[in-house]
């Protein structure tokens, strides 16, 4: 097989590794293997390349979070995933709203509470449309099991505390606001841009991370971020993991960053990530955007 085929699709395997994994890097690795896996493999056994790529990818993916699971989701704790810009399609086409939520923070953040397989099972056929059929063959289930493990895992999600946030004009528009009254530092203009139960979560890296909830105390919360990026040069407004985004750059690099997630034309929740350890796919892409510019 082609190297060109591959490439075409390494998007399309990108994002199923990273909705499994919640980390880019281990995604971009989990790739990476199946490709020198392609390699090797006789062109003339492969009637359907595409599903080969696909069953390569999950397999390598299960047995990351099989092998590891104290590493990859204990040590997570709740730490934010690496968040991974998608304006520009890192992580396959988000047409849909099913399509949109299985990248959001909120979205990865639950599947933390999923075995493995239930995990595959509700991204391949939430985000990926896979008929029941050829999700059962891919990971060698029957029928009637792998309609019950995403019966489990959509009822598990589904009890959680979500909100899927979207891109949409109202939502940016509702971002903006929050921007401009951030680096303003007229904090009061937030009131009417906040539901009254919004929370809010930080990861600020070195094991510090802080979560509250409600106006008064996300206030407090948003003078504390301030704080943290007084020296901050730059704020830019896109899109990430699905949803609108603050970058907070320094000198052309980005150094932290907040997705915004709306409800009913409020702001609902705000998830900010400043912990360097996980902003390394991120700025590698915006460096690389700045780059091709």
């Amino acid at each position: 097989m082609t190297t060109d085929f591959f490439t075409d699709e390494r998007g399309r395997l990108f994002g199923l590794a990273y909705r499994l994994l919640g980390s880019a890097d281990d995604a971009e690795d989990a790739v990476q293997d199946a490709y020198l896996r392609w390699r090797r493999v006789d062109p003339g056994e492969l009637t359907a390349p595409g599903a080969w790529l696909t069953k390569a990818v999950t397999n390598l993916c299960l047995t990351r979070l099989t092998s590891a699971p104290a590493r990859r989701e204990s040590t997570a704790g709740d730490a934010l995933p690496e968040p991974v810009l998608t304006g520009g399609g890192a992580l396959g086409p988000l047409e849909t709203v099913e399509r949109r939520e299985s990248v959001s923070f909120a979205m990865l953040v639950l599947m933390r509470s999923l075995t493995p397989v239930e995990r595959a099972v509700f991204v391949l056929r939430s985000a990926f449309d896979y008929p029941y059929p050829e999700l059962a063959a891919l990971l060698e289930l029957t029928e009637a099991n792998a309609r019950q493990l995403y019966s489990r895992a959509r009822r598990r999600v589904d009890t959680g505390e979500t909100r899927f946030p979207t891109s949409d004009d109202g939502s940016m528009r509702l971002t903006e606001s929050f921007m401009t009254a951030v680096r303003s530092g007229r904090l009061e203009l937030l009131e009417d841009l906040l539901v009254a139960d919004i929370a809010t979560w930080m990861d600020l890296g070195d094991g510090e991370r802080v979560h509250v909830r409600g106006r008064a105390a996300v206030r407090r919360n948003a003078a504390a971020t301030l704080a943290r990026f007084a020296t901050v040069s730059d704020f830019l407004l896109t899109e990430v993991n699905g949803a609108p985004g603050i970058l907070f750059l320094q000198d052309g690099e980005v150094v932290g960053l907040t997705v915004v997630e709306t409800r009913d034309g409020r702001i609902s929740a705000l998830r900010t990530v400043a912990d360097p350890d996980r902003l390394g796919y991120l700025r590698a892409q915006f460096a690389a955007l700045l780059s091709a510019e």
